[in-house]
């Protein structure tokens, strides 16, 4: 009986150094995380979070659903997909020959190494074989995605649908300020007004008034009534995403703002009309 108690006490010991161990190591990474960068899409009960590069690419997923007339569902699936092959970075190795975004194999037909590794190309891709299975957007994730990748895992695609979601109603505009950002303020000089614009123009032109540059700025005329505002709030949330990558310093709309380097959160600004986008970069 002796020996069993003094076990029981050294497990106990154990473990609880293990547990405030595990607590001293989870408070060191919460104080840490505040100052990392990183992007959140809310949609109801659903929620995900990715840094800017996983998001601006989740965006672009986004908006060429959203260029092809495609219903969210659609980019729900390919975010998942994506999520679950790459983790949203579009990377340059993979199972044998598989690259890109969803690891899609030159081998097999999908394009040249160059091609599948061009998130526009691929994302196309996905679509064009999602778009030719019937009765898609009521299948489930697992057997829509698996029927496009005809993965060794299918059952892990379920795993980020709810991800998928929060990031396409999000940059689907179907809720304002549905996108959050907390990134560094880029240096001055370093935006790219014509990339932002042109960017705009070609994947979400259809939806808004064509985007043009103002000196340091990017304005986008954005229609009224509730389907104009939508639309206005897919594109905030788009150039959003892609802040990063853009040089944006702050996105006006819709009577609110978001700011660069500062907390991520889309402030109150009364000034912010719901005429027109205004993005202001570096």
């Amino acid at each position: 009986m002796k020996k069993f108690f003094t076990t029981v006490v050294v497990l106990s010991v154990i473990a609880g150094g293990i547990y405030w161990l595990v607590q001293a190591a989870t408070d060191k990474l919460d104080s840490i995380l505040p100052d990392l960068q990183q992007c959140t899409a809310v949609a109801g009960e659903y929620e995900a979070r990715f840094d800017p590069e996983q998001m601006g690419n989740a965006a672009v997923i986004t908006a060429l659903g959203l260029k092809r007339g495609l219903p969210a569902r659609a980019a729900t699936i390919a975010i998942a997909t994506a999520i679950q092959e790459s983790k949203l970075y579009n990377i340059s190795h993979g199972d044998r020959d598989s690259l890109g975004l969803f690891q899609q194999r030159p081998s097999m037909g999908w394009g040249t190494e160059e091609q599948v590794q061009d998130p526009v190309y691929a994302t196309n891709k996905f679509y064009d074989a999602l778009v030719k299975i019937d009765g898609y957007e009521d299948m489930v994730i697992t057997e829509a995605a698996q029927k496009v990748q005809r993965s060794a895992y299918p059952e892990a695609y379920a795993d980020h649908e709810g991800e998928g979601r929060a990031i396409a109603s999000a940059i689907s505009g179907y809720s304002p300020a549905a996108l959050t950002c907390r990134i560094d303020e880029p240096e001055a000089g370093t935006g790219k007004p014509q990339a932002t614009k042109t960017e705009i123009n070609q994947l979400l032109g259809q939806m808004v008034g064509r985007a043009r540059v103002d000196g340091r700025s990017v304005v986008v005329p954005v229609d009224s009534g509730e389907t104009g505002q939508r639309n206005g709030w897919a594109v905030a949330h788009y150039v959003l995403a892609r802040a990063s990558e853009f040089g944006a310093t702050s996105i006006a709309y819709d009577g609110r703002t978001w700011s660069a380097g500062k907390d991520e959160e889309w402030v109150e600004t009364p000034d912010a009309t719901s005429e027109r986008i205004v993005v202001t970069l570096a």
